[in-house]
């Protein structure tokens, strides 16, 4: 991941590390990238070699599967409350990092919250292998993490959220959960093993 684009569109709560390893455990080099799930199974579909194409495979199976976009593969109809709302730009790398890590940042906010907000620099790789399963399966102790609110406070043991807690997303994905094999690339690091350079992080405040 380049880091200049991590610079400009990523979520300023997670440090550059964090990014990088998040794209790595759930994410795709290929900013077209479509991955759809439906009864937990992995759907195969023609690989779209345009913005329109891509649009063209959400909206056939959106709101009926599990639909994963872009880079950051985050779940297309997460932001929007009907699917004629959906946008082409969810495949620009930028838009589609900003999203994705911004989205992935609340994760990290309500695994950070149970948790009991630590601080022991220790406990941050559990912390993110936690919030990646969360992302990748849809929950986390049994609730919607992307329909959950954001609770604010500290994005694991970076910084504090700039904005307090919200209402909640304007719409949620089907309240299907993903397992945790959900991923743009069958052959991504297993959640257990990912483990994060601390030392490229600063100090885990």
């Amino acid at each position: 991941m380049d880091a200049a684009l991590i610079a400009k569109c990523a979520d300023p709560s997670l440090p550059p590390a964090i990014v990088e390893q998040f794209i790595s455990a759930v994410g795709s080099d290929d900013p077209l990238a479509v991955t759809v799930k439906a009864d937990g199974r992995l759907v195969l579909i023609p690989k779209p070699r345009s913005p329109d194409e891509a649009m063209a495979v959400i909206k056939d199976y959106v709101g009926h599967a599990i639909v994963r976009v872009g880079i950051t593969q985050f779940p297309a109809d997460v932001r929007v409350g009907d699917p004629s709302q959906l946008q082409p730009d969810m495949f620009d790398a930028c838009a589609n990092l900003r999203t994705g890590t911004g989205i992935f940042a609340k994760v990290a906010r309500i695994v950070t919250k149970w948790y009991g907000r630590p601080t022991n620099s220790e406990l941050l790789p559990q912390l993110f292998d936690d919030t990646v399963y969360a992302w990748k399966t849809g929950t986390f102790e049994g609730d919607n993490v992307f329909r959950a609110n954001d609770p604010g406070g500290p994005t694991f043991m970076n910084k504090s959220s700039e904005k307090p807690a919200d209402d909640g997303e304007p719409a949620a994905p089907p309240p299907e959960s993903e397992n945790s094999t959900q991923s743009a690339e069958p052959s991504s690091a297993n959640v257990g093993g990912m483990r994060i350079d601390l030392s490229r992080i600063g100090g885990g405040r």
